[in-house]
């Protein structure tokens, strides 16, 4: 396996209860490296357009507002295989689905308050990323 990039992002439901060094440290644990790393408050227009795919999805209005409700961690994670790794560590969407010792599962408070987003592919991990740090912010 080579070694890749992929996008991370710790969500406000985990911000606001303190758990970004923890959510971090579980990223760290499975192998990945956080090359790039920033806490934002994003705003209403930024959360429509990074969540555009889903603008026909009937949880798109509340997904946005969510996002803008408290900062997010938006992070760069590299490693083997980083987008299946952090996948794997990041744990089902569903926290009830999720396998013990994810982040889903210790930390998700529901389905749509689920902690992290991660990329699912490396087209989405490269448009992710480049919407969220230039190049001089992503270091080797």
């Amino acid at each position: 396996m080579a070694i890749q990039r992929t996008f991370s992002i710790i969500k406000p439901d985990a911000t606001k209860r303190n758990l970004t060094g923890a959510i971090a440290a579980k990223f760290e644990a499975a192998g990945l490296r956080i090359v790039a790393s920033k806490r934002i408050q994003m705003t209403l227009a930024q959360a429509e357009t990074f969540y555009g795919v889903h603008s026909e999805r009937p949880f798109f209005g509340e997904l946005c507002e969510f996002m803008i409700s408290e900062p997010i961690v938006v992070q760069v994670l590299e490693g083997e295989d980083a987008i299946a790794k952090n996948r794997e560590v990041m744990g089902a969407t569903n926290p009830a689905d999720a396998d013990a010792g994810t982040i889903r599962k210790e930390f998700a408070l529901s389905i749509g308050e689920n902690s992290v987003h991660g990329s699912d592919a490396p087209e989405t991990a490269a448009e992710e990323i480049a919407f969220f740090f230039s190049g001089l912010e992503l270091v080797g």
